[in-house]
């Protein structure tokens, strides 16, 4: 595998021909307490509940990052390479294997959260990465990897490209207005409530104006902060941001088979670039949330690759949906 940069949109890919998976498929799931697979164990969160933990982090049994080494970005024409070098982690959300975010305790949640944080902080230590990613993916059509809840943690050498668009915008934004654009929003959207689905303490819930898929959620603190990590390791200011997760999942969950979930917060900061120039102003500009992307078959077209993208359903409606639906 190697990591190749697209010269025209900038992109970085990870492009190999994937070996076939070694060995049969076993019947035990390796992240149950009571497997006894043998796992490379990052980091514990303690029990709230009587399990052996709450959520835990583990190298992931086939990463497509590898942690040794240097990147090595070389140029073969007009064409740019490196080796994928970074950390690729699972993030056992729960230790029971029927314990998935929408109908976990809200202090299982916290806990995982928590853990988040600290992989974050922890993976920024290190130099070479510049962004560190965390991601789920739920459902039979989303590249859902295992049975068990979990989400997966990447750092990687390169920011990606969407979060480079938003640093861009808020970047711009700032500079023409002095303002965080993300607060301007979040502002704006609490007074009119037409794309709101929900606020609990210093979190809101609502469907962005421009939606890439029918029912897209965010989720976003009220106050501004630029680093999830920094609210993460903060005990107790990630309780309503984990009830509000849970809520708003288990309406998505009404609705959607799958989905996508992805945090989004600012890069290792500790890795400047003079260049781009996004750190200048990344403390008063950026603004840590989370990005939520249903997936329903009945509505695929909204799923093909398109250079526009088509939502079915508009942001005002879904919202005013998702507001009616259950949350446990």
């Amino acid at each position: 595998m190697e990591l190749r940069k697209d010269p025209i949109t900038r992109s970085w890919v990870i492009c190999g021909d994937e070996p076939e998976p070694a060995g049969s498929p076993t019947s035990f799931c390796p992240f149950c307490p009571e497997s006894g697979l043998p796992l490379q164990v990052v980091a514990t969160s303690p029990t709230v509940n009587g399990s052996p933990w709450s959520a835990r982090a583990v190298v992931h049994p086939r990463p497509l990052y590898g942690i040794d080494g240097e990147p090595g970005r070389s140029g073969n024409g007009l064409y740019d390479t490196m080796r994928p070098v970074g950390a690729h982690e699972v993030i056992v959300e729960n230790a029971r294997h029927d314990r998935h975010l929408w109908n976990a305790d809200d202090r299982e949640i916290e806990e995982y959260l928590a853990l988040c944080g600290q992989r974050i902080q922890d993976l920024k230590g290190d130099l070479r990465f510049k962004y560190i990613s965390v991601f789920k993916n739920y459902g039979s059509m989303s590249g859902q990897e295992f049975d068990h809840p979990t989400s997966e943690i990447v750092a990687t050498t390169f920011v990606p490209r969407r979060v480079l668009y938003e640093l861009r915008a808020a970047r711009e934004h700032y500079r023409v207005k002095e303002r965080c654009v993300f607060c301007d929003i979040l502002h704006q959207e609490q007074e009119q409530k037409l794309r709101m689905v929900e606020v609990r303490g210093e979190y809101m819930a609502g469907c962005p104006y421009a939606p890439r898929v029918p029912y897209e959620t965010w989720i976003a603190p009220r106050n501004h902060e630029a680093y999830f990590e920094r609210t993460a390791m903060k005990s107790g200011a990630m309780r309503d941001f984990a009830a509000l997760l849970r809520r708003t999942l288990f309406r998505i969950r009404t609705i959607a088979d799958g989905f996508h979930m992805v945090l989004h917060t600012s890069p290792n900061t500790v890795h400047r670039s003079e260049t781009l120039g996004f750190w200048k102003t990344i403390e008063d500009d950026y603004h840590w949330h989370m990005e939520i992307l249903p997936i329903l078959g009945t509505k695929a077209k909204s799923y093909t690759f398109k250079e526009v993208y088509y939502s079915p359903v508009s942001s005002e409606t879904a919202a005013a949906i998702l507001r009616e639906r259950p949350t446990e």
